[in-house]
């Protein structure tokens, strides 16, 4: 049996000009799941208030991260694509693609099609489930596929936030970088952050946002809820790190109506509460991108000393580091062998 293994990322810019910001905003902001806003006020929102002013401003930040290999986000991604390609061997095909940019899902669909697959294992790479992320990954996915005379088997990598591979994976890499900080007085777990909306949509109104505790644990109620899964694999890598001082945020926020607390606010709060040493997890992206590398690295750094703190530490994401690469191609594994089901086991 022939297998494809899609990894699917986000996306990013072709390049870091207003030009290429432009267009891939114009793609990410027009899908109903990210600015889920009735379809005329989108465009009002986009095409007169985003799109005129946000690539010029942006591109600056681009410009700080990006290499000779281009966008860090692409080639992290490209370098884990074929890592897994190694350790899975000749039965399985692996390719990834971008939501947003290129390589499009539609271009990269097409190529499993001309391998011939049997059966299409899709990987999401987001470890926790969002609409905006993962749900329009798989419906754009699904949308595709649906017009294909002959439809192979599609299976799917749930959310893996959960999942022991993937917690001991962001603990092997963690432990090195914690190790050799010094003296740390605190741990921050920044995760990106999403409208309030988004969580309480459908069952988890009656749940999600309720009180102080709700996301103290995962339940069938907030299995789906963003927030409460963010704060389980906050637990999970602090008992596995045995991490006393911490505390979790969510970064990249647009106005206030945002799940809290908000990273931009924490980092200077804990510099004036006396922290002077801060190592940041930022656990929403398993490969380095501009909201890991310029947002927290560098301009979360900024305010954290202005604030009065003396360092800021970024544990690197998973990106293509053998652990991860082994990791994920046992999740993958797993799946193929186990015909769609994959307990959680974290």
């Amino acid at each position: 049996m022939k297998t494809g293994v899609f990894l699917i990322q986000l996306g990013t810019p072709s390049a870091p000009e207003p030009g290429p910001i432009r267009s891939y905003l114009r793609q990410f902001l027009w899908d109903r799941r990210v600015l889920s806003v009735w379809a005329p006020l989108r465009a009002v929102i986009l095409f007169l208030g985003i799109l005129p002013f946000r690539p010029r401003r942006v591109s600056h930040a681009y410009k700080l991260i990006w290499s000779d290999r281009g966008s860090p986000l692409f080639y992290h991604t490209q370098d884990l694509a074929e890592g897994m390609a190694s350790v899975l061997g000749d039965n399985f095909i692996v390719r990834f693609g971008m939501r947003y940019g290129e390589p499009s899902i539609k271009r990269v669909l097409h190529a499993f099609k001309e391998d011939h697959i049997d059966r299409l294992i899709v990987v999401p790479m987001y470890p926790h489930y969002a609409s905006s992320s993962f749900g329009s990954s798989l419906e754009q996915v699904y949308r595709l596929t649906s017009r294909w005379w002959n439809v192979p088997s599609i299976q799917v990598l749930p959310a893996f936030h959960g999942q022991t591979a993937y917690l001991d994976a962001v603990a092997k890499i963690a432990e090195p970088i914690l190790n050799s900080a010094g003296s740390i007085d605190h741990v921050l777990f920044s995760y990106h952050g999403l409208p309030e909306d988004h969580v309480t949509r459908e069952k988890t109104k009656v749940h999600c946002l309720q009180s102080e505790d709700c996301c103290d644990q995962l339940t069938q109620v907030n299995s789906f809820c963003y927030r409460a899964q963010c704060m389980a694999t906050t637990r999970a890598i602090v008992k596995r790190l045995s991490i006393a001082d911490h505390s979790s945020s969510f970064q990249s926020r647009v106005g206030s109506k945002w799940i809290q607390p908000f990273t931009d606010k924490e980092l200077p709060r804990l510099a004036e509460a006396g922290v002077k040493n801060v190592v940041v997890f930022s656990l929403s992206f398993t490969a380095d991108c501009l909201e890991t590398l310029e947002e927290i690295q560098i301009r979360g750094r900024d305010s954290f000393v202005e604030a009065g703190g003396t360092s800021l530490t970024l544990v690197p994401a998973l990106n293509a580091e053998p652990e991860w690469v082994e990791s994920l191609s046992q999740l993958v594994r797993a799946l193929a062998e186990a015909g769609g089901a994959l307990a959680e086991n974290n």
